[in-house]
């Protein structure tokens, strides 16, 4: 049995992060033209790696809103990420708590929904 607004809402969710990821990439470049990377060659990779996991979430937010199951787990894969980046953020003094609350309830949202999505697929129908 299929979802589709549990996996319409993480694909969802997974585009919008892939946009902010371009805008950050985009804001790195600003930053590289602008003078103040300190070392080009790290400014340049930052660039491209930034630009490597936008794509790749774009790429899951197509294959979530598919049924694809390689992009429910490489979304999830992402999220997990993105909530251990946002609990690491509160050990930075000052707690920074909009980056935190911005990269965690997304991650912690969209982890349960690709959860969610992937039971619902699996779900054997009763009798």
């Amino acid at each position: 049995m299929r979802s589709p607004a549990l996996a319409f809402a993480a694909a969802a969710i997974l585009a919008l992060e892939a946009l902010a990821l371009i805008v950050f990439a985009l804001i790195e470049i600003v930053g590289l033209g602008s003078g103040d990377a300190s070392s080009l060659p790290t400014a340049i990779a930052l660039i491209v790696l930034t630009v490597i996991g936008a794509v790749a979430l774009a790429a899951f937010a197509i294959g979530t809103r598919s049924g694809r199951s390689w992009a429910r787990s490489g979304g999830i894969v992402f999220q997990v990420l993105a909530v251990a980046i946002a609990l690491a953020s509160l050990t930075i003094q000052p707690v920074q708590w909009l980056f935190t609350l911005a990269v965690g309830v997304p991650g912690l949202v969209c982890f349960v929904l690709l959860i969610a999505t992937t039971r619902a697929e699996n779900a054997t129908p009763s009798e």
